[in-house]
């Protein structure tokens, strides 16, 4: 297929030129802990405001049973259907220069497809960075900044150094965005994800640090001009409410004092990396936080 030819996988809805666009990408049903990324995409996408660049099909992408779509219906009668849908968004940064978001579900189908579908319209807009977002729950204290890891294709390692390096070897399960990484790195696109490591106590409550965290890391390696003011706000206000929360409970605060000593004394090693547990445990936390958060 050409790359001019209309695809059965996507519709463009507009032919819009771009100027090297960073592409920013937060897909719903991976990890997300404390919506971090949620967050930080949800306020990337308010201000300046976007609109919808490219809608991918969802009768093949995604499971409708697993994601059902939202019926409106006004005094019996059923008036409209909204269905699930992915898409990609496009908006500018605070500098006026194009970024373009991919967001709604995480595909539930047919992976390399949409993959191939994604790195085909990034090499045809001539993106120069794609940036991925995303959380875990991670032996961190909430009374420490949020750090940052990266993890990136063998393409683009220069990167991962900037934001924080995983040192040693880990299997865990995999979201789409690990397969879009491996894609773009076999493409010649630089890309890279940043993840924000969240208490693994307020993992399951909002945790706006997270999300500063992630768009402040996001203009650092794109050079975007983003803001994070208001969630810096936010942050600072949730901080107190887990202060209180835990302010009674001698356990409570035992655990966060030993915590604070472990990245205290890790200090220089943006992850922590002799605190963490092994990948087999590391698998197992990312598995019991997302069958808590589908619960």
């Amino acid at each position: 297929m050409s790359p001019d030819a209309p695809s059965p996988l996507y519709k463009i809805l507009s032919e819009r030129p771009l100027s090297q666009p960073v592409l920013t990408i937060c897909l719903e049903g991976w990890v997300d802990a404390g919506l971090g990324a949620a967050t930080a995409v949800a306020t990337l996408l308010a201000d300046p405001p976007t609109e919808p660049f490219v809608t991918f099909d969802g009768d093949h992408f995604l499971d409708q049973r697993a994601r059902r779509p939202v019926a409106r219906i006004t005094n019996g009668i059923t008036t409209h259907l909204t269905w699930p849908e992915t898409q990609i968004r496009i908006g500018e940064d605070l500098d006026g220069r194009d970024v373009l978001y991919l967001v709604g579900p995480e595909p539930d189908f047919h992976w390399r497809q949409f993959v191939d579908a994604v790195v085909g319209l990034a090499l045809r807009w001539g993106v120069r960075l794609v940036v991925g977002l995303g959380a875990f729950p991670a032996p961190a204290p909430h009374t420490r900044p949020v750090k940052l890891a990266a993890t990136a294709p063998a393409e683009s390692a220069e990167l991962v150094p900037r934001v924080g390096i995983v040192q040693g070897e880990l299997e865990v399960p995999a979201g789409v965005l690990a397969a879009l990484e491996l894609g773009f790195g076999a493409a010649g696109v630089d890309a890279v994800s940043l993840w924000a490591r969240v208490p693994h106590y307020v993992a399951a409550m909002p945790f706006p640090e997270a999300s500063a965290a992630l768009i402040d890391g996001l203009a650092m390696v794109s050079g975007l001009r983003l803001d994070s003011t208001g969630l810096r706000s936010a942050a600072d206000r949730s901080r107190r409410q887990v202060d209180e929360l835990i302010a009674d409970n001698p356990e409570h605060l035992a655990m966060v004092h030993k915590l604070e000593e472990s990245i205290d004394a890790s200090e220089g090693n943006p992850f922590g990396v002799e605190e963490l547990p092994s990948g087999e445990e590391i698998a197992a936390e990312l598995e019991k936080f997302l069958r808590g958060e589908q619960q």
